[in-house]
């Protein structure tokens, strides 16, 4: 029998705003010292008052407008009540009927709402019967994001995952290092032989984009055959485990009033409408261009591949790197050549860890003129190569860089001559073959020619050379 998994997502991720979401203790998620970023507020101790973090309201609505949601004209904080050791104040500040963002659409998927709480503060289980908690992350500014259940792989739910991390690091509201923990993914997950729903199993704090896949595809499998023996699914809350490569029961799921949420007394209503800066307009002209507009630009303006596209859209480095080096100009060729350097040599460089550089060294303008050189044929391949890798190591300016390199293509036909003649008679047999129709062996000629002139023959002088002169050999 065939089950139809049905997944729901709910995404939380850390904003990258200066202070936490109701206090003003520095958001510092590199901080390694324990317990540092703290005060009263984010400690719970009692008489302290909450005060809204006004950047972490716009960051919110900034990927409300990106997703195409409706944001709320009023929003109302409310407490959620539950108990846990990493909570201080035995509640936490969220929000329930009244969300900042309602509705939207990425990747393709329906989004449910978008709404802005605190983080909780972090437990580390040590050995023995004792657990450490540092409370640096108690009350950083938490995006919620919800999922309409629409979602049917594991793969499809793996891909609407990697596409909000990216938007959120467009948007520079977060930089959503999932191995820091600056974004956690919970799956919702049920099958079904109709239409009509299963019974939904969450699982929780997925930190990485591998155990969202597996921990989906794994619940899936487990659910299919717990409805195959005749049994019914459990709704409850389950974790996975890394090192086993399966989910286990955490406790029965709760539903909504077991939080016994309320408006929080202490925050008024937010009148979304009635501050200039969060009105929907404002923040469209603040936005800048996103992943998708980035692709098509990319696909239709240069025709560059798939691949390559997507190698720019996901490294927003390399990607500003590209549009300053090809400087916004519909130059197909210049493109291509800024593409193929650029996710091929760069990268490559850049994974090199005998080479000691950076790719910040490197002006965009200063490359664009590079493949400028390329293109006038000024540069070999193999010269643009070393040029580029002391502009990664030292930056500077490629002119600069290939006359100190001595990689300036040759273009004195005298000389390039006599390289000629004297690649042709130390290899008589090759021109023989080359004359008798081996085409191959022509590039033999070729790459000799240019090993002898040090790298700095023009090649099409050089192959230009060659034809001429084995024609007029015996």
């Amino acid at each position: 029998m065939e089950y139809k998994p049905t997944i729901g997502l709910e995404v939380h991720a850390e904003l990258k705003t200066q202070t936490k979401m109701f206090c003003d203790s520095k958001n510092d998620p590199n901080e390694k010292r324990p317990n540092v970023n703290i005060c009263p507020v984010c400690m719970g101790h009692p008489g302290t008052l909450p005060t809204i973090n006004k950047e972490a309201v716009k960051q919110v609505l900034k990927i409300g407008v990106a997703v195409d949601g409706k944001l709320a004209d009023k929003t109302i904080f409310d407490r959620k009540n539950y108990f846990y050791p990493d909570l201080p104040k035995g509640y936490q500040i969220s929000q329930y009927q009244h969300p900042l963002v309602q509705g939207g659409v990425l990747s393709g998927i329906q989004l449910t709402r978008i709404h802005l709480e605190e983080d909780t503060a972090r437990s580390f289980h040590e050995e023995g019967n004792y657990s450490l908690i540092d409370f640096n992350r108690a009350g950083v500014p938490l995006m919620e994001l919800v999922t309409e259940p629409v979602i049917h792989s594991a793969r499809e739910a793996v891909a609407f995952a990697r596409e909000l991390q990216l938007l959120l690091r467009y948007l520079n509201v977060g930089d959503a290092h999932m191995e820091k923990g600056e974004m956690r993914v919970e799956a919702n997950i049920s099958v079904s032989t109709t239409e009509k729903f299963g019974t939904k199993v969450e699982v929780k704090n997925l930190n990485s984009f591998r155990a969202v896949e597996r921990a989906i595809a794994f619940e899936i499998n487990r659910q299919s055959k717990v409805l195959e023996q005749g049994n019914s699914v459990t709704q409850e809350t389950r974790g996975w485990d890394e090192s086993k490569q399966e989910t286990y029961s955490q406790r029965l799921k709760e539903e909504s009033h077991d939080y016994r949420y309320f408006p929080e007394p202490d925050l008024p209503p937010l009148e979304i409408s009635k501050i200039d800066e969060f009105r929907k307009t404002y923040i469209v002209d603040s936005l800048p261009i996103l992943p998708w507009a980035k692709r098509q630009q990319y696909r239709e303006l240069y025709s560059l591949d798939d691949k390559t596209i997507e190698t720019l859209i996901q490294d927003i480095p390399l990607q500003r790197l590209f549009d300053g080096a090809t400087g916004g100009s519909s130059d197909k060729s210049i493109a291509k050549l800024a593409a193929s350097y650029i996710t091929s040599d760069l990268v490559g460089l850049s994974r090199d860890t005998e080479i000691v550089g950076s790719i910040e060294n490197i002006d965009p303008i200063a490359l664009g003129a590079l493949f400028e050189m390329l293109q006038k044929t000024v540069l070999s391949s193999r010269g643009a190569k070393d040029i580029l890798k002391e502009m990664y190591v030292r930056g500077g300016e490629p002119g600069q860089i290939a006359e100190k390199l001595d990689v300036l293509l040759t273009k004195d036909e005298s000389s390039l001559m006599r390289i000629v003649e004297q690649v042709l008679s130390e290899n008589e047999n090759v021109v023989i073959s080359y004359k008798r129709g081996k085409t191959s062996a022509l590039k033999f000629l070729l790459g000799m020619a240019i090993k002898k002139s040090g790298g700095t023959g023009d090649p099409i002088l050089l192959e230009q050379m060659i034809k001429k002169k084995t024609q007029c050999i015996d």
